[in-house]
């Protein structure tokens, strides 16, 4: 087993670990501001992406995030990889911790996998999502603009709306906005909820239209029509109609009411393009704070002493 520290699970952090990653951040953000946004923390260390998935956001904010820290990036091609010529897991990963890098951000279309990898290696993992199951670094900058915007997440009323089934952001978010003291409502047709929600600390809605005025944060999520295996719904038409959030509906929120997505956006599905460019709407901000938040969790998980982040 490895004995390296990994961001595998929301759950591993805890209300601590969050507020850790949360605080180190505001300090990566100002970083990102300078006109030259680097630092040498983590130079000669090298950190490689293994995406098996497709990915822009998340793969391109790591990158950045690493690079902004001088640290070097190998970044893994799963299309021109060993993999396609039948090359396991196991012997791709332990392939390139020979190599001598330093972490591994890793994405997969099965659950579990960056578990599994953290049991082969011996340095940090970090899970850039993983199936259905969890995406923690998505979490923890929703949780971070959400402060930036309202100053804390404690008592706040969180809508997530949409494919919860089929989203590993859901459930990170659900586990990383109840541990800052939010309170989270569910809000889906019952085909787009999974099975069983026991031990979700979420209540469930049905009607948007009646949740939408309490709410002091709209997060709604993408439509993953490439992981639906059967018809949950009727048609887009008849979800957007239902569960989208459209001009008319963006008007029964509070003026200082928030709009989360975490991209890509289906403009018209989930939300309308024009309550996505809102200033309410703070999409490209959780951009933004992606890579200041994802420097914060590489050095937290290869820095040698927060003395010298700024320096």
């Amino acid at each position: 087993m490895s004995a390296a520290r990994n961001l595998l699970s929301v759950a591993d952090l805890g209300a601590d670990g969050i507020d850790e990653i949360l605080r180190l951040s505001d300090s990566f953000v100002e970083v990102s501001g300078r006109a030259i946004p680097k630092v040498p923390t983590l130079r000669g260390r090298t950190v490689v992406s293994l995406f098996y998935e497709e990915s822009t956001r998340t793969r391109l904010s790591f990158e950045t995030a690493a690079k902004r820290l001088s640290a070097d990036t190998m970044n893994f091609s799963v299309s021109t990889s060993s993999v396609k010529k039948g090359e396991s897991l196991r012997d791709t990963v332990l392939t390139i911790e020979a190599m001598g890098v330093d972490a591994v951000v890793v994405r997969h279309s099965s659950a579990g996998v960056p578990w599994q990898l953290a049991s082969w290696i011996d340095v940090p993992v970090i899970n850039a999502g993983d199936g259905w199951h969890e995406h923690p670094t998505q979490a923890l900058l929703d949780c971070y603009t959400i402060r930036e915007q309202r100053g804390s997440l404690e008592g706040l009323r969180i809508a997530i709306v949409g494919d919860v089934k089929h989203s590993r952001v859901a459930r990170s978010d659900v586990l990383a906005f109840t541990a800052l003291g939010a309170e989270v409502t569910l809000v889906a047709p019952p085909t787009l909820l999974p099975p069983s929600l026991a031990g979700w600390p979420v209540t469930v809605g049905y009607d948007l239209d009646d949740v939408l005025p309490k709410a002091d944060v709209v997060y709604l999520l993408r439509m993953q029509r490439e992981r639906q295996t059967e018809a949950l719904l009727p048609s887009l038409r008849e979800y957007t109609a239902r569960y989208g959030l459209t001009r008319r509906r963006a008007g029964l929120l509070a003026d200082d009411a928030l709009i989360m997505h975490p991209g890509p956006m289906n403009r018209g599905v989930e939300v309308a393009a024009e309550v996505a460019d809102l200033p309410r709407a703070v999409i490209t901000r959780q951009v933004a704070n992606g890579v200041a938040v994802r420097m914060a969790v590489l050095f937290l998980l290869l820095g040698s002493g927060a003395d010298l982040a700024l320096s």
